[in-house]
């Protein structure tokens, strides 16, 4: 039998690692500065965390959760990661105002296709306690700060308000109206929606795009809603951070109100979506907590990846690369190469005690940017060789200048 990955996941092999480390790297440095820190939550929790935040009636709950038994209790492996910050945010006490990020594997039985995985990484952040339109407009300068960093100039953000639950009861009364005269065109999945959660239809990848003339959620805001819509555009506008109004943006979770916002990159063709977020208000409440506002996002890493279409700058290969010419010189490599490696520097030896061309080929396999090379004369000198892979040029140092 011939063993083969899972459908939709990818093997990183250590050249693009390298990347993700570059990448994980570059942003968690922009997220410093803004006072968000590191946690790391489990992969899998109770099924019930997820049904309970993400909404029974969506995609994510319905369709695309992978789900394990063990005992009496049903588990779901994360789709997403705010229902997993929340319960942290709760079981752990912590005290708002509260910023974490967080960087992993999530996981969506999801049709495969060229940005869409069913094991894939996310980097998110949250923050709780804070209800101010400050904070969102924020919330989006610092994505788009990771974006810069990351190499990705021109994402575009896409904004809406879906206000709060009474804006939305009338809303989804002329919503369900609207799509009832047209529901022998709908899909399955949306005619089943329209009575208990009919707004998933503006998601639906099949209906979504043929609804472009349906209510939109702006003419339903309360007064509270849409001052705090103005006041985020406000802010946004002052602060020179270009957005575009899209009045059907709703995401995929039932958990947010009010804003909600789209990351968008060039190149992506139909998965061109490379983040997105939003505020959750009531969601800590829901769970079983104080009334606490909430807000977050989540970026796509293998959509960046893809967007940036080149990688950053990594280690390709190894620093040095230890040549040993005679047997005598080989006790003076694997001397060297163990001070060398204790300061940190990635270097590589042969193992076989090969001839010194074919020591050089490995070298170049391996991608090395330089060789030390240590023979009879080298030793008798009291100096190595130092070669460098790209040009070919040669100079004599002290080992101890190396070091």
């Amino acid at each position: 039998m011939r063993y083969r990955r899972p459908r939709g996941t990818r093997d990183i092999l250590p050249s693009e690692y390298d990347e993700r480390q570059a990448i994980y790297e570059k942003a968690r440095d922009v997220l410093r500065s803004y006072g968000y820190r590191f946690v790391e939550l489990p992969v899998f929790e109770r099924i019930e965390l997820f049904v309970r935040s993400i909404g029974e009636v969506t995609d994510i709950v319905e369709k695309e959760m992978f789900t394990f038994t063990k005992g009496d209790e049903t588990y779901a492996l994360r789709p997403e990661g705010t229902a997993g910050a929340v319960r942290a945010f709760l079981e752990e006490r912590m005290t708002p105002p509260v910023k974490i990020a967080y960087w992993g594997p999530f996981f969506r039985a999801e049709r495969p296709q060229r940005g869409r995985l069913r094991q894939f990484t996310q980097l998110g952040i949250e923050c709780f306690g804070v209800a101010s339109p400050l904070l969102d407009a924020e919330q989006i300068e610092l994505a788009l700060e990771v974006f810069r960093a990351l190499g990705l100039q021109e994402v575009e953000v896409l904004l809406n308000s879906i206000g709060c639950p009474m804006d939305r009861v009338g809303y989804r009364d002329a919503l369900r109206s609207y799509l009832r005269a047209r529901e022998s065109q709908l899909c399955d999945d949306c005619k089943r929606r329209l009575e208990r959660n009919p707004v998933r239809a503006l998601d639906c990848k099949t209906d979504g795009p043929r609804l472009r003339a349906a209510p939109a959620i702006k003419d339903y805001l309360c007064e509270e809603c849409a001052g705090h819509y103005a006041e985020l555009k406000d802010i946004l506008s002052r602060w020179g951070i270009s957005f575009r109004e899209e009045p059907r943006l709703w995401r995929g979770l039932d958990y947010y109100t009010r804003t909600v916002f789209e990351f968008r990159a060039k190149g992506l063709g139909a998965q061109d979506s490379v983040g997105g977020g939003g505020r959750y208000d009531l969601l800590v409440e829901q769970m079983g907590g104080p009334p606490t506002p909430a807000s977050g996002w989540a970026i796509g890493i293998e959509r960046v990846q893809l967007a940036r279409g080149e990688r950053l700058a990594g280690s390709s290969g190894p620093e040095y690369f230890l040549v040993s010419i005679g047997q005598g010189a080989r006790a003076e490599v694997i001397a060297l190469a163990k001070k060398m490696r204790s300061r940190g520097l990635w270097v590589e030896i042969d193992y076989g005690d090969s001839k010194p061309g074919k020591q050089f080929k490995l070298a170049d396999r391996l991608g090395a940017r330089r060789a030390i090379i240590i023979g009879d004369e080298e030793l008798a000198m009291g100096v190595v060789k130092v070669r460098d892979m790209a040009t070919g040029e040669e100079r004599f140092v002290k080992p101890e200048e190396i070091v």
